[in-house]
């Protein structure tokens, strides 16, 4: 990997690989200079799509695609902070009851799905009985919904034993059968009723990328190939897309009429005058949306550079002491005009251990010590410093910044870097080198090898690195298994790998997304580490079922201790991100909570004609 270390270079390199950029966005081919020229945002994932099915995905970018595509009955506010709900496809805020058990949703009349064969040619309408259907299918043993735990934690009545009955009977599961957990009350009207009352189950219907409406008839067509074929009633339609390389989304013809009314922060002067600008406009303002898969920073980098791009969402971490040093904006791309947005994911960098594995996972005292020696011969500070360049803070447990439950006072072990404890830990277990061949063994004199997954990536070669040199540095034998994101995803899940190290990020503004990581009934979906205890997982219940306050807080607290003290996840950093954009986009910012942000942009068509000029 290619480190950069001066303008000037970046210079040199951008000139060379201006003529060849294999693998990064094209320029437009439009012609210049026209006021009916298409309006199209150009930019790049930097990991491959899986699929746009709602009950099927659960990595980031096949979410943002679907939460483009389909419509939850509730939205968070753009640019409102801190963030707010607000009704989408729903009349209002849904009526929930005094003990939180119930939620009441009244959709809108006159909003139609994106036309489709299977609608076979008539306009479909959006109706309560598809919110229904949609909630149900991630109880459908068919589609092994990986955020089913989201649901099943909420106890809906009669849902659990409605998919129990299909698995044991290894038959369809029964859509048509009532369920006193979900009534459908007339045309528009759902009714979601819950044993926990949890406060915050309302923010699930918030992620149209989860609970966003399907229509059955979409799903009886397509069958096992709906991954393939979303059909949604939300702003954006996919009309292109080649595997793992390219999607173009344009607007769906039967959206419906929404104007935009974004509410600015009022120390933010750049937003401010931009969403004035905008008030009134109709939703979506662009023509057009280019998402290339560029897996390497560096030519992804180098296209944003180019204006081949119209934004970079992460800068990629090698560039970011060029791009923004000391956290600030470097001179020369201010005086382009590009825009920064720095922000906090509400995310977490983890490597996890397989509790089901023979060689790392289990509960005895030998088991917990290799899995905490191996996470103090880890440095953060060195982590956070190279491969990340300062771009992200060290994790103390799972809960993020940005997030209820998150404790800027808590201090644990789980960042702390110690060789010398580190090797008494494997020595006073007996993990020591019985054949003198210089790595350590197993206590029952089996060799000691342990296989971190990951990704061929710049930053996940360096991130590897670190391992490797950690794991040499307390006599511990690693190897690397490489395989491409959605492929590690499927083994995960599958609870195929030893150890991976892969991201989580919340979708909502609560720290529970983080603490389900260890739940254990939420095995193969949020944890991935198959992590089941019985103290912990009596502690997630409690604290679900607790209004936001000092209560719920210390229980929270306490459950991290418990993931600390048992290290069945490594938690590495919380990473922080920073965003460019080109002058001529307007009204971009990043809320992490807001899937679709490409609806409330605008395109200055005049300074990107400039930009053009030779």
């Amino acid at each position: 990997m290619l480190r950069l270390q001066n303008p000037a270079a970046l210079l040199l390199i951008t000139a060379a690989l201006a003529l060849t950029s294999a693998g990064s966005l094209h320029a437009q081919e439009a012609p210049a200079a026209s006021a009916e020229a298409p309006k199209v945002l150009r930019y790049a994932f930097r990991i491959a799509e899986t699929g746009f099915d709602p009950a099927q995905i659960s990595d980031l970018y096949s979410r943002n695609i679907a939460g483009a595509i389909f419509d939850a009955p509730l939205q968070f506010e753009y640019l409102a902070r801190p963030v707010r709900l607000r009704p989408s496809t729903a009349e209002s805020l849904p009526d929930i009851s005094p003990d939180f058990k119930t939620l009441t949703f009244r959709i809108k009349p006159g909003i139609y799905f994106n036309d489709d064969p299977a609608f076979e040619g008539k306009k479909r309408e959006l109706t309560a009985a598809d919110y229904l259907y949609s909630i149900k299918r991630h109880f459908d043993p068919r589609w092994k919904s990986p955020n089913l735990y989201l649901l099943e934690n909420a106890r809906i009545p009669g849902m659990d034993a409605l998919r129990r009955e299909a698995l044991q009977g290894k038959t369809p599961f029964d859509y048509q059968r009532a369920v006193p957990g979900l009534t459908l009350i007339d045309r528009y009207t759902f009714e979601v009723r819950t044993e926990t009352g949890d406060p915050r189950f309302i923010n699930q219907f918030a992620d149209p990328s989860f609970l966003g409406a399907v229509a059955q008839e979409v799903v009886e067509r397509y069958g096992d190939k709906i991954m393939d074929h979303p059909v949604g009633t939300g702003a954006w339609a996919l009309t292109e897309w080649r595997r793992s390389s390219r999607m173009v989304l344009t607007p769906n013809p039967n959206y419906r009429e929404v104007r935009y009314d974004e509410q600015p922060p009022a120390d933010s002067p750049r937003l401010v005058a931009q969403a004035a600008k905008l008030q009134g406009r109709k939703l979506p303002m662009i023509d057009r949306v280019e998402i290339a898969i560029i897996g390497e920073n560096q030519p992804r980098w180098l296209s944003f550079l180019r204006n081949e791009a119209d934004l970079v969402d992460e800068v990629p971490n090698e560039y970011a002491p060029i791009a923004i040093p000391n956290n600030k904006l470097a001179p020369n791309l201010s005086k382009r005009g590009l825009q920064m947005v720095r922000y906090a994911r509400a995310d977490v960098a983890i490597s996890y251990f397989n509790m089901e594995d023979p060689v790392v996972g289990g509960y005895t005292p030998d088991k917990i010590a290799l899995r905490r020696a191996i996470a103090l011969a880890i440095d953060l500070d060195k982590e956070i410093r190279l491969p990340r360049r300062g771009q992200a803070m060290a994790s103390q447990g799972p809960i993020s910044p940005g997030v209820f439950g998150y404790d800027p006072s808590l201090k644990t072990t789980m960042s702390e870097h110690d060789l010398g404890r580190a090797k008494a830990l494997l020595d006073l277990y007996g993990y020591v080198d019985r054949d003198g061949d210089g790595w350590r063994d197993q206590p029952d004199g089996s060799p000691l090898t342990i296989e971190y997954s990951t990704e061929q990536d710049g930053e996940k070669r360096a991130l590897a690195e670190l391992w490797q040199k950690a794991m040499d540095a307390i006599q511990v034998r690693i190897k690397f298994r490489l395989a491409k994101w959605p492929e590690n995803l499927k083994a995960s899940t599958a609870g195929r790998l030893q150890m991976w190290g892969v991201g989580w990020s919340a979708a909502s503004p609560d720290g529970d997304t983080f603490l389900s990581l260890g739940y254990g009934p939420s095995k193969g979906q949020s944890n991935k580490s198959r992590f089941d205890l019985p103290a912990f997982n009596a502690l997630y219940d409690a604290q679900k079922k607790l209004p936001n306050g000092p209560e719920r807080l210390a229980l929270m607290t306490e459950a991290q201790k418990l993931l600390v003290a048992y290290m069945p996840i490594k938690f590495h950093v919380h990473r922080v991100y920073t965003d460019l954009a080109q002058p001529w986009v307007i009204g971009y910012d990043r809320n992490v909570f807001v899937r679709d942000f490409w609806s409330y942009l605008d395109i200055d068509t005049e300074s990107l004609n400039q930009s053009r000029k030779p």
